[in-house]
């Protein structure tokens, strides 16, 4: 078995396998180009904003902890073709530049994904980042550390500029004020979080300027001037130009699926490579592929999609290694939960969004209620806001989301059992949840969303 990728769905994968199947049963190989095995690309923010104390927090399972586990995992090894007829691929050590070829029986791609670099001028420049890898996070803070001590401009602190508002930019924008740089946001939409409706993408506007990011929407970025020395100095829009000493790239990620496309495996909508419930890359027999690098049956559209999550990439890993040991496993699809925060606001979606349900040509109404996360007369009850679409027909959930603070992010887990059960948002308000006045109002506010959503339905017969 021959794993392509050493992070979460890969040695997941490679895990699971093992447990399933001795060493002179089934030999694993698995190939990782980086300096880091099974960690969490999700806590890099927290580690550059110094929430983390080191890297090493971050990771779940050193390389060496695999290779006691009977897992031959080979780092700093990038895999540069797959030879699917001949049943091989070939790998190249990056310190030594040597180069072979290693032959499979069953192949595991687990290649993940790379952030989005748009063409730009100077977007290669010394100062701008992308952050997807823990190497990318140790050059994002090398480079925070330089600047530091160079000092900043003569007008105050550094500066840093961040690229794109979705969940990286909102979580970086976050720790690089805290490590003390003066934050411009530049978002080409018209509100933070596109995974958000505009509605509630405003009410982290509002938080990220009570914490003092500067935050400019509807910009368009078209150049990263350099100075004299070649490393960032500034980053123009259509319309100005932002100071920068840094520069953090936020736009999201794209599967990193040349391996796969070169091979002529399938693809879908967004690049990702398509597979069966199993994990079983369609039209393979003996190719498994999770993470990052594939799409997931949306279970809400009925369409699949790409959804980069860590939580994902795991559950695939657990299914791919049972499969391809011999046994049997299914990955059913997701409904597109997440959950965020940027300072003490919490931020949580599942579901569909406005947009997509309309793309999706669904009827549906949308309520929006407020309420607290305690009992209104409980000390500490916070406010939060809750969205919730029904399809109008049916009354079925379509989607939930969720900003408030503290214990407002966890609550959407209530929606996306509800989404998974394909229930009805008048069969939501009978839910038991569980109540006491220092965690919730006698009507949880999901609750109070659904019951609304119910009487909009009816409304709209």
């Amino acid at each position: 078995m021959v794993v392509v990728g050493g992070d979460a769905a890969g040695m997941s994968a490679a895990s699971q396998a093992r447990r399933l199947k001795g060493e002179d049963e089934l030999e694993i190989v698995a190939f990782e180009r980086g300096g880091f095995s099974s960690y969490s690309a999700c806590g890099i923010p927290y580690w550059v904003g110094g929430q983390v104390d080191g890297a090493d927090q971050l990771i779940a399972r050193s390389p060496g902890e695999h290779r006691e586990r009977g897992i031959d995992l080979r780092m700093r090894t990038e895999v540069t073709e797959l030879d699917l007829p001949g049943q091989r691929v070939r790998a190249r050590d990056l310190e030594s530049g040597d180069e072979r070829w290693w032959g499979f029986d069953r192949l595991v791609l687990a290649t993940g994904a790379t952030p989005v670099r748009p063409d730009l001028p100077g977007i290669g420049a010394p100062g701008v980042h992308g952050v997807q890898s823990l190497d990318d996070g140790r050059a994002l803070l090398d480079t925070l550390e330089e600047v530091a001590r160079r000092g900043g401009a003569p007008d105050g602190g550094p500066r840093a500029v961040v690229v794109g508002a979705g969940y990286i930019g909102v979580e970086m924008a976050e720790a690089l004020i805290r490590r003390g740089f003066r934050v411009t946001v530049l978002n080409r939409a018209p509100q933070p979080m596109t995974t958000l409706d505009p509605d509630m993408g405003e009410l982290v506007h509002e938080a990220m300027c009570g914490m003092g990011i500067e935050t400019v929407n509807g910009a368009e970025v078209t150049a990263i001037r350099t100075g004299a020395d070649g490393s960032v100095r500034a980053v123009a829009t259509e319309d100005a130009e932002y100071p920068a000493e840094v520069v953090v790239l936020g736009l999201g990620v794209r599967p990193a699926t040349g391996l796969a496309r070169d091979a002529g495996l399938p693809l879908g909508e967004y690049g990702g490579l398509l597979t069966d419930l199993s994990m079983r890359v369609r039209g393979t027999e003996n190719v498994w592929a999770g993470g990052d690098c594939v799409e997931v049956l949306d279970l809400v559209s009925g369409r699949t999609r790409h959804i980069p999550l860590g939580t994902h990439a795991n559950k695939h890993g657990q299914v791919i290694g049972s499969n391809a040991a011999g046994g049997y496993a299914t990955f059913p699809g997701v409904v597109g939960t997440a959950v965020s925060k940027v300072c003490d606001l919490e931020i949580a979606r599942t579901g569909l969004l406005e947009r997509q349900a309309a793309e999706e040509g669904l009827r549906f109404v949308s309520v929006t209620i407020e309420s607290t996360s305690r009992a209104g007369y409980y000390p500490d009850a916070r406010p939060m806001r809750v969205k919730m679409l029904a399809e109008r027909r049916t009354g079925r959930l379509l989607g939930t989301q969720i900003v408030g603070r503290e214990g407002a992010g966890k609550r959407v887990d209530i929606a996306a059992v509800a989404l998974t059960a394909r229930m009805t948002v008048e069969e939501m308000t009978a839910l038991d949840l569980g109540y006491a006045p220092p965690f919730s109002p006698v009507w949880d506010p999901v609750l109070v969303a659904a019951r609304k959503a119910v009487a909009a339905v009816r409304k709209a017969g």
